[in-house]
């Protein structure tokens, strides 16, 4: 009866947590990201303004709002196929299958024995009477086992697997949203790099009509033949330019197909025209206090607090003993004819208790090392949201730079189209000489790569501020 009473004192005592009870940190003490306040929209750049709205309605598959088809279709294949990925949804499914082993520690343990074995005893032995001092030994045999959890050890452990599942799944979201932003920004980039390509060589192919004209020029006598050496130096600067832009395109193409899991060799990746893409007009800013419940990265970082948090409930509950509660019953014989019989069978049960008396300072510094660990994970978190902010605050004002930049660029370039043109008119009619076309002609390249620049990182930065809110994994 005494056992009973000592059974249940034990179980009522089963709900108690030693250790920090997990508290979610607060959101961020402000209101915007920048110090000025957010204007609602940038300036018209090419005829199109981008508005900003508070409002965390960005959709998961953000990427649709270009109105590409090739585009999707990059990123699909991508999310379908890339080996990254698939290891980060590995390491979720892992995480919640430990967390799902970790809840066993709530259940009885059962374990059955059989054993035999060829055994000679002592003539003074005492105990079983066989007759004999060689004999077999069959015994039969049951364990149950429960874990009484009176400090909340188990618990803890428990509650750090959980958290722990929960930073892998945030790990997975943002894998799925890094793989995605780097496939959108690659496909941009190689279609700028060939924009430029196709803006190179017509320029190539205009300086090759001037060389011919000058040429014409210089047998008529009415130009030096040092006009001739000059245009054939700008042809061959405009071919060496063509070379890293044909590399970088190169190195675009081996990137996305790495991240559709493809061998380079074997790549067959869509065109996507940079003009035909469609810039994202409405443009949802989540207010900050959102923030930290959307980004990927940060909810990882909460996560991983939780589970420093609960590994000191773990490494706390180890300096207080532990309870058990234990039986077992069983039957032995010399054949398995007389297992049946009463005097062979045994039974135990009974709580077990294990008390740490003296183990140096391992459990004590243990704990120190667990709360060390928490602290870290601490400034861990309070980092990764300075740095979120940072990065939302830098695409907002990225994006009202780059309309500005972008006006500029699509001024300086009609500018300079028709400063090319007319020169090229009044050249042909004798009314300017060469070195005028030849500025103009330098002039009007660098603004139609300029200009090409300009609109892909307009492009990029749209793609910089869907990231740096969380993507909208949320609303999928």
């Amino acid at each position: 009866m005494k056992i009973l009473y000592l059974i249940v004192t034990l179980v009522m005592l089963g709900g108690c947590e030693v250790g920090p009870n997990f508290v979610r940190p607060a959101p961020p003490d402000t209101d915007r990201y920048t110090r000025e306040l957010q204007s609602e929209a940038t300036v018209t750049a090419q005829n199109q303004a981008q508005y900003f709205t508070s409002s965390n309605t960005l959709i998961a598959d953000w990427w649709k709002l270009f109105e590409s088809k090739e585009l999707n279709a990059v990123v699909n294949k991508a999310i379908a196929n890339n080996p990254t990925l698939q290891a980060s949804e590995a390491s979720l499914r892992q995480s919640q299958d430990s967390m799902r082993a970790g809840y066993g520690v709530f259940f009885p343990q059962i374990q059955a024995g059989v054993g035999a074995s060829r055994q000679r005893i002592a003539p003074a032995e005492q105990g079983l009477q066989t007759g004999h001092k060689i004999f077999n030994l069959i015994t039969l045999s049951s364990t149950v086992s429960y874990a009484i959890d009176v400090f909340g050890g188990a618990r803890r452990s428990v509650e750090s697997l959980r958290a722990q599942a929960d930073y892998q799944r945030y790990e997975n979201v943002a894998a799925y949203l890094m793989l995605s932003s780097n496939v959108v920004n690659t496909s941009i980039a190689r279609a700028a790099y060939a924009a430029e390509i196709r803006t190179t060589k017509k320029l190539i192919k205009l300086e090759h009509e001037q060389l011919r004209l000058t040429q014409a020029q210089v047998r008529a006598g009415t130009t030096p033949y040092a006009a001739v050496l000059s245009v054939q130096s700008l042809i061959a600067a405009s071919q060496a330019s063509l070379a890293p832009l044909e590399q970088s395109a190169s190195q675009a193409e081996h990137l996305l197909a790495t991240l559709e899991g493809e061998f380079p060799s074997n790549a067959n990746l869509p065109d996507i025209d940079l003009t035909r893409l469609s810039l994202p007009v409405d443009l949802p800013v989540s207010l900050p206090s959102d923030l930290v419940n959307q980004r990927p990265d940060i909810l990882a970082a909460e996560a991983q607090m939780h589970v420093t948090s609960a590994k000191i409930g773990v490494a706390t509950a180890l300096m207080f003993p532990s309870f058990s509660l234990n039986g077992t019953f069983g039957t032995s014989g010399t054949n398995f004819g007389n297992l049946t019989a009463s005097s062979g069978k045994f039974w135990s049960i009974g709580p077990v208790a294990t008390i740490p008396l003296f183990q140096g300072t391992t459990l004590w510094f243990g704990r120190k090392a667990a709360i060390d660990a928490y602290q870290q994970s601490r400034a861990n978190y309070r980092q990764t949201v300075l740095s979120a902010f940072e990065q939302v605050a830098d695409s907002l004002k990225a994006l009202e730079h780059d309309a500005e930049g972008l006006q500029a660029q699509v001024e300086a370039k009609r500018a300079a189209g028709e400063e090319l043109k007319l020169l090229h008119a009044n050249y042909r009619a004798g009314l300017v000489d060469y070195l005028a076309v030849l500025t103009a002609d330098v002039q009007y390249h660098e603004t139609s790569i300029s200009y090409l620049q300009a609109v892909a990182q307009r492009y990029q930065d749209t793609v910089a501020l869907f990231v740096s809110l969380g993507g909208g994994w949320w609303s999928s």
